[in-house]
Order: structure tokens, then sequence, then C-alpha cells
């Protein structure tokens, strides 16, 4: 059996001790990938059993990883897709009424703890990252997790998977070939599935071969650090010979998926002033400038404190973002303004939303984008010119789950389960770590989380089941309204699931 023996909590505590002594002792180690740990080291958390690995078993769930939450945005478009007719899987636009992957069922990751992602490249640490990444993959892969943060011991009973899917554009740019790599070394032929090049694909739907436009992509810093759009945008032009070169123009979200996800740095609903531990734009920051000179064009919400600053609003100082509307504001406004700069650039008319979290926020994005198509100075549009009458919001989701169905279609591999058996877990900070250094809110410090070095491979988080103890309120709130059918199910997993059920003092949902 690949699953390690439940009924034994004596084998438990003694891996739990090799892990104490071995990859996650306190004194620095010597420095190892952690792909090394992952497929040699017996006595580590994280070490994979890859030879008894259960190899094309069409009844195992698909995995589904991102940074946080956002990527549930993704996992919603796959629970809710009808393109194909289920009893031949024929292809059919408008569907047959009944979801596509009904009868399959999925474990969700969402690394909330080591997020944003798009910040490590930064921070010049992208090995971290890709540490944390196939962390990430070692999870959905192998059967351990933990029922709250408060337990020392793991358990062993979850589900390997069959499939893999990216819900994280960092991810998919830093880690996908990587990840490739790992499983053709251990044998596993595994379908990996990334956002990027779905999110090329819906953005070129939207434009003519033979129409002058610019194409915008959003995404965080780390993703546009990384060319990873830019490359599949020449890539798919060159296959699909566009007559003409399509600009594009890729805007650093720096904060913006931090804000929706509640991170400190970027956001404290609670705040009053200017705080000293902030991270987005500002008057001060090189990165991402709030420039005064075109204060209003950015059209902030100056109310309820979404925007702190020092002296009175009409010369304003130590300007700090303090809601998601208005990072959106900014960077929209930033990203017009690239393209206003650019002598011939002709109209945006696709914007693809490269980062996961910017999904939820899609209205307020369409409201932003009228409000700049009609911005006007002493009577002049000053971005009409450069912005089609209606752009096109790419979710990259749609296309992934495309791309998901016509491999399991290729392979048959299509399951006969439950999709209500689906199961979410999200990762914490490990509090019985001590190396481990968490801020008043229980978060990682900025400094410790971007701080640390890669090599030194042990248990910075804890992944846990998704419950009110694990997810903030707000998140669950967003949760509820923004995608409904997948909330159901997590709802299903906190209440029903047996792997919940055995943490009585769990806060369900």
């Amino acid at each position: 059996m690949y699953r390690l023996d439940k009924t034994l909590p004596v084998k438990i505590l003694l891996i739990f001790a090799l892990f104490l002594l071995g990859c996650g002792k306190a004194e620095k180690p010597q420095k190892r990938t952690i792909t090394e740990v992952m497929m040699h080291d017996q006595g580590c958390f994280f070490y994979l059993n890859v030879a008894d690995y259960p190899r094309n078993d069409k009844k195992l769930p698909i995995g589904v990883f991102d940074s946080g939450t956002g990527g549930l945005t993704v996992l919603d478009a796959i629970v809710n897709f009808d393109e194909y007719r289920n009893q031949d899987h024929t292809f059919l636009p408008q569907g047959d009424g009944e979801k596509d992957f009904g009868n399959e069922y999925f474990i969700y990751l969402g690394d909330q703890a080591n997020m944003p992602y798009g910040n490590y490249a930064h921070e010049n640490k992208v090995d971290l990252l890709k540490e944390h990444i196939f962390k990430d993959v070692g999870f959905l892969l192998g059967n351990k997790y933990y029922l709250s943060v408060d337990k020392s011991q793991f358990h062993t009973d979850k589900e390997p998977v069959k499939a893999i899917v990216i819900a994280c554009n960092t991810a998919t740019a830093y880690g996908k070939k990587d990840i490739e790599t790992f499983l053709q070394n251990a044998g596993l032929e595994m379908k990996v599935i990334g956002v990027i090049d779905a999110g090329v694909r819906g953005a070129l739907k939207a434009l003519g071969k033979d129409t002058a436009a610019a194409v915008g992509v959003m995404a965080t810093a780390g993703t546009v650090a990384s060319g990873g759009y830019v490359r599949a945008l020449k890539v798919q032009l060159n296959a699909r010979k566009f007559s003409r070169e399509i600009p594009v123009f890729q805007q650093a979200g720096i904060g913006l998926a931090g804000a929706i996800d509640g991170s400190p740095e970027y956001i404290d609903p609670s705040a009053t002033k200017p705080r000293s531990g902030y991270k987005g734009p500002s008057e001060k920051q090189a990165v991402a400038t709030i420039d005064l000179s075109i204060l209003n064009r950015y059209g902030f919400d100056w109310d309820g404190h979404h925007m702190l600053f020092s002296g009175d609003r009409t010369h304003p100082e130590n300007l700090q973002i303090n809601s998601v509307g208005n990072y959106i504001s900014y960077h929209l406004t930033a990203l017009l303004e690239k393209i206003r700069r650019t002598p011939g650039t002709p109209p945006l008319k696709a914007i693809i939303l490269g980062c996961t979290h910017y999904p939820f926020y899609r209205q307020v994005f369409r409201r932003k984008l009228q409000q700049l198509y009609n911005y006007r100075e002493s009577g002049k549009y000053i971005y009409r010119p450069f912005m089609a009458k209606k752009i096109v919001l790419v979710d990259p989701a749609e296309n992934t789950a495309k791309e998901l169905y016509e491999y399991l279609k290729s392979r048959k591999m299509f399951n006969r389960q439950d999709l209500a058996k689906s199961e979410f877990y999200i990762s914490l900070p490990n509090r019985l770590n001590p190396e481990v250094k968490i801020d008043s809110a229980g978060n990682f410090t900025y400094e410790y989380k971007y701080g640390r070095e890669a090599g030194y491979i042990q248990e910075y988080v804890k992944r846990v089941p998704f419950s009110k103890k694990s997810v903030a309120p707000e998140v669950v709130h967003r949760l509820s309204r923004k995608i409904p059918e997948t909330f159901r199910l997590i709802e299903v997993f906190n209440r029903e699931n047996p792997k919940t059920r055995l943490l009585e003092e769990i806060d369900r949902f």
C-alpha cells in the first residue's frame, strides 16, 4: 500500500521523532535540495515513497494548489465547467447541463502561510519559492496532514492524486518545468497543468488576427519578472500566424494579492493612520510609486480609511493604500499610464488577470476601467484613445478547465466518484518549530517569511483542513459570495468528511 499504517501511533511517533532529529532539527543541517529529500531521505517528513505510488489509477482525486485561496477561482471554473456531453465526451459549446467534472473529486491546497509567492523574486528568494512549490507538490502526492496547527502528530490517510493543476501564475512560471522534470525522474507519468498558457489562449481568442490591439498582463511581481506571459504570447502568436505585432504591457500588482488575502503588510481594516510595516505602493516606493502629480487619475476612494495618510487630503503625505478597490485603482491606472506614454501603441483590447486572486474582483476591475475610459482633464479624455470601448478581462481558469478535461479524455482517466468527496487544506505557521517567527496576529513576520534560506529543510508550516480556525472570517465571507458552488464543497468537507469529524473542537463553517 502507498499509505502508511495509520493504526499504529507508535510508528507515527517514531517518524515524528526522526523528523525532529533529521530534516527538521533547529540547528542548521547540511544544505540539501527539497527534491533530494523527497526522493531519498526516508527519515524526513517530506519523503515520498514513489516506488509504491499508485499509477494510472482513475479513481484518485485531482490535486490543485495555489499560494492561498485565490486558486479556488480556478477550481471553481473546473467545478462549473460544462462544454462536453458527459455520455460520450463530445464537445458541445453550450454544454449538456451536466457538470463535466461532476464525477471527479479534488484535493486543494492553499499555501496561505507563505503567500504571496509573487514577492520571492523581488526579494531574491527564487530558490526558497521553488522549495515551497515542491513542498506543495509533495503534499498533493503524499498522504500527510495535520488536523490542527496545535497537533504534534500528523495523519496519513490523505489520498495521492492522478493529475496536478498549478492554480498559481507565479508557481507556474517558476515551477512547472521543474515539477515535470521531477515527476519524470521519479517515474511518475502525471499531467501538470499551469494557468499561463491557458491565459494566453484566452487572450488571443479576444483578438482578431488582423486587428491592431495591445494586451495587458496584470500579475504578481514574481510572475511579471519571470516573463512567462510574454514568452507564451510570443510562442502562440507565431504558432497562430498573427499578421500584426501585439504589444504586451505588464503591471506588477504589488500588494494586490496580499490585500485580497488579508496579509497585514498590505492591508489592515482597523488602521486609521499610516503603518510602519506597510509594504504596498506609496509615494516613496521605488517599484510601485504613487505619483502625486497624477493623484486625481487614480480615483482613490478616500472614505473609511481606505487610504491612510498624514496631513490633510489636499496635500497628503506618507500615502498608503488600505482597500482592495484602491489597489485595483492604482494598478489599472499605472498600466494605462504605461500605454499612454508609449508612442504608436494600438488600443488595449484584453487584460489577462494573471493572478488567481484577481477574478474575485472582476466587477471592480470592470467599473474602474469604465471610470478610466470616461476620465477627463480640461475636457480632454486622458485614456480613451488608448482603450478599446470594451476590454476583455481574461480569466485563465476557463481554459485550464478545458485542458484538464481533454487530458482526462485522452487518457481515459475519468472517475466515477462524487464531487462532494473533495478536500480542502491550508497552511499555517508551525508554532512547534522553534525557528519560526510570527507576529501578534499569528502570521510569519515579513522579515522571517522572505529572510529564510533555501536548503535547510524543515516544517515551516502545517497543512490543516479549511475551517473557521484556519481561514479568516472576511475570506470565508468572500468565498461564500464569489464562488458559492465551491464554497458548498468546502462546507461539506468541513462538516461531513471523516477527517474533520475526528477533531471535535474544530470550528466549522
